[in-house]
C-alpha cells in the first residue's frame, strides 16, 4: 500500500490479525486472497464489514490484513477489531459510533484449559459406585 494508510492490531481468541486501511475503492484482501475466498460464510463476511456499515464507510477504503491463528471465526472476530481500531485511527470522529456498537472492546473469552483426571475442562469420567 502505496500513501497514506492507518495499520491496527485486533485478536480473538488465539487469532491475531493485522489491519491496513488506506482510502481507495472498497476492496478487503485477507492473507492475499479476496474476502469471499478465504473467508467462505456470508456471516463472516457480514461480522467483518459490521464496522464499515455503521460508520458508513463500506466502499471508501481500501483494507489489507495478514491473519494468523486460531480458527475462522475466531479470525473474523480479530479482524473485525483490527478494523474498527484502523478506522478510529482514520477519524477519531467514528469512536463513539463504533463504542456504542461494541467493535472497540477485545472479547476476552478463551478456552478453558483441560484439567488434569479428566477428559476435558469441565467433562468428567463416568462415575461408577463399584
Amino acid at each position: 500500500m502505496k500513501g497514506t494508510y492507518y495499520n491496527a492490531t485486533g485478536r480473538r481468541k488465539n487469532a491475531i490479525a493485522r489491519v491496513w486501511l488506506a482510502p481507495g475503492s472498497g476492496s478487503i484482501s485477507v492473507n492475499e486472497q479476496n474476502l469471499l475466498e478465504y473467508f467462505k460464510r456470508d456471516t463472516l463476511k457480514m461480522i467483518i464489514e459490521q464496522p464499515l456499515q455503521v460508520t458508513d464507510t463500506l466502499g471508501k477504503y481500501d483494507i489489507k490484513a495478514h491473519v494468523i491463528g486460531g480458527g475462522l471465526t475466531g479470525q473474523a472476530g480479530a479482524l473485525l477489531l483490527g478494523i474498527a481500531r484502523a478506522l478510529v485511527k482514520a477519524n477519531e470522529d467514528f469512536r463513539p459510533m463504533l463504542r456504542k456498537g461494541g467493535f472497540l472492546t477485545r472479547d476476552p473469552r478463551m478456552v478453558e484449559r483441560k484439567k488434569y483426571g479428566q477428559p476435558g475442562a469441565r467433562k468428567r469420567f463416568q462415575f461408577s459406585k463399584r
